[in-house]
């Protein structure tokens, strides 16, 4: 008979290495999955889905037992992928000038996604997009933290309701009350910052 998932984590809990692993083999590649949707990155999400289960290795017994082991494991993922998207929004990793012609024909590098729609645009243009970028994130950081945490997830991470209802251990209705009136403070917000 195949162990579940709860006592897997009861027994990683007691330092089980192989039950460890089993949960590793069972979530890993699903955690890794949803991870780099939203990071959009091989090395981050690796690097993002082990951070992810060393949490579960060292906390397995936190997990009080409420709730799905798999909402759990999706809820640190999903923390720690957040976490790092604020941090890499802090500080830009993308090279800021490219080399105007590439050195070697096979070189297929281009200026980061990020960039490219500003590089068709003129110097005006592209510190009015600044401000407008600005002034939203500071709405969005504005908003209750469970709100803020729904729109972030629905439109910075592109999840669907079902996932972040997952992820968030809540009933789709509840993400989508919030998603909604979210949604509806910031347009009023940002109707209010426009007409000023």
């Amino acid at each position: 008979m195949a162990q579940s998932d709860v006592e897997r984590v009861e027994q990683v809990a007691q330092g089980d290495e192989a039950a460890f692993e089993a949960l590793l083999d069972a979530h890993g590649d699903g955690v890794r999955r949803h991870i780099a949707r939203m990071v959009r990155d091989p090395g981050a999400a690796d690097d993002l889905t082990q951070e992810t289960f060393l949490r579960v290795w060292t906390r397995a017994a936190q997990w009080d037992g409420r709730g799905s082991f798999t909402g759990w494991l999706y809820r640190i993922a999903t923390n720690l992928t957040l976490n790092h998207l604020r941090s890499v929004k802090r500080r830009r990793q993308q090279p800021l000038v490219l080399p105007s012609e590439p050195d070697d024909e096979d070189d297929e590098r281009t200026a980061p996604g990020w960039m490219v729609d500003a590089s068709a645009l003129g110097p005006d243009a592209v510190a009015e997009l600044a401000e407008r970028n600005e002034r939203l994130r500071s709405l969005v950081d504005r908003l209750p933290e469970a709100k803020r945490e729904v729109i972030r997830l629905a439109h910075e991470a592109e999840l669907p309701i079902r996932e972040i209802a997952e992820q968030l251990g809540l009933p789709e209705g509840t993400v989508k009350s919030r998603l909604h009136y979210a949604t509806r403070r910031l347009a009023r917000e940002w109707h209010d910052l426009d007409t000023e």
